[in-house]
């Protein structure tokens, strides 16, 4: 393992400004993917600390935390991003960018909202970002994600979290991108401890994510309606923010479904318990996934899968090795394939001892092997003998 990356300015190990997108005290997949990659680099005995969004006060005085503006909600790929819109922080970030010094830049989503944007036309550092989405904002769609073009000429070294990804943002920046998973803390998943008041007589179903209508939850309530009546002894457990929409409630109203739990939002922790707990792990998005952190989490925890063959997760599962896909927005081949886990055991057990293999390349102590390749390739490339770096464009110039 490569301990240090030496600093051209001090010859101490380089210092690392992990810039995020996104409201950092809300739970989501990028802050989750920021926060872990931050600490494997601090257990490496490198200087991180973590820009971004802040929407609750408990984390400002943390030392290796910057806070930047309250985040608003806007509308993103199928979904809700909190992220900041301030055209006013720039002297704030001048400032900031000046006192802190950092060697390396690490932008998470770099065009989702104006902190991150800000923060590449000012900085002087390494820039290196990476590419979450798969689908993303209407921006894309519209063409007007050229006005991008200036700051994506300033990013030194580009990251897609999978093949999707890369893909997707490809095509509106081509450009040479490393593929880096997201990764996943692998000893939790797989040690935690099931929840001993729902391991009874039920088959407990497990549902994972945000409540947005894109993560397909009322395909799951019509194929649980069907199995109720061979499987009356089946559990729905539904972990995670926010409010089942009209169609869930309507569905669970009409078919008079009973033994659905719906748990809320919950720590990392309690949410490893619950795939532990879990008898089978269901995840019916419809699209816009770009990789499926939560097939990682039901693999480490040794759960079996049934997910839907979209892009992001058909690049995680491989059907009938280490899960199960099934078509888009079809409940009936849900339910089949939730009955077949039921009843092939066999099958079961080939799906947990393959998962747990492949989840292997997922930890964060492999994932953080590979960004530092990133970040040692572009330091070699763009800091000169004296430690400035080499421009990569013509600085921008502000218009307001």
């Amino acid at each position: 393992m490569n301990r240090h990356i030496l600093s051209a300015k001090t010859k101490e190990p380089i210092k690392i400004g992990i810039v995020s997108a996104y409201d950092h005290s809300a739970h989501g997949g990028v802050r989750d993917h920021v926060q872990n990659l931050a600490t494997e680099l601090r257990l490496r005995d490198y200087q991180v600390k973590i820009i971004a969004p802040c929407s609750k006060k408990n984390l400002v005085d943390d030392f290796d935390f910057i806070p930047f503006d309250r985040p608003i909600t806007i509308p993103s790929g199928g979904s809700w991003a909190r992220v900041s819109v301030s055209i006013w922080n720039k002297r704030r970030i001048q400032t900031m960018l000046k006192n802190e010094n950092f060697d390396i830049l690490h932008f998470h989503e770099p065009f989702a909202g104006t902190l991150t944007v800000n923060t590449i036309a000012l900085s002087n550092s390494v820039n290196i970002g990476t590419f979450h989405t798969y689908g993303g904002h209407k921006v894309y769609r519209t063409g007007l994600s050229r006005l991008g073009n200036p700051y994506f000429n300033k990013l030194h070294g580009k990251i897609a979290v999978s093949e999707p990804a890369k893909q997707f943002i490809s095509q509106h920046y081509p450009g040479d991108y490393e593929v880096i998973p997201n990764g996943v803390n692998t000893e939790l998943f797989s040690t935690s401890r099931a929840l001993d008041k729902f391991k009874d007589k039920y088959i407990n179903l497990l549902w994972v994510g945000r409540l947005d209508k894109r993560k397909g939850l009322k395909y799951l309530l019509e194929a649980y309606g069907a199995l109720k009546w061979n499987y009356p002894h089946l559990r729905l457990i539904v972990v995670g923010p926010g409010e089942p929409d009209g169609d869930c409630y309507r569905i669970i109203s009409e078919r008079n479904l009973q033994d659905i739990i719906f748990i809320g939002s919950v720590s990392d922790e309690m949410k490893a318990s619950f795939y532990k707990t879990a008898d089978i792990y269901c995840s019916p998005a419809t699209g816009n996934e770009s990789f499926g952190i939560v097939l990682i989490e039901a693999m480490a925890a040794g759960t079996p899968i049934v997910a839907t063959s979209i892009e992001g997760y058909s690049s995680v599962i491989t059907h009938e090795h280490n899960g199960l896909l099934v078509e888009p927005k079809n409940s009936n081949e849900i339910a089949k394939s939730i009955s077949r886990i039921i009843e092939d055991k066999m099958l079961t057990q080939n799906l947990i001892a393959n998962g747990k293999k492949d989840v292997e390349q997922y930890s964060w102590d492999k994932v953080t092997d590979q960004v530092l390749k990133v970040y040692k390739k572009q330091l070699k490339l763009n800091v000169t003998e004296t430690g400035k770096v080499k421009a990569t464009t013509r600085p921008i110039v502000w218009s307001i």
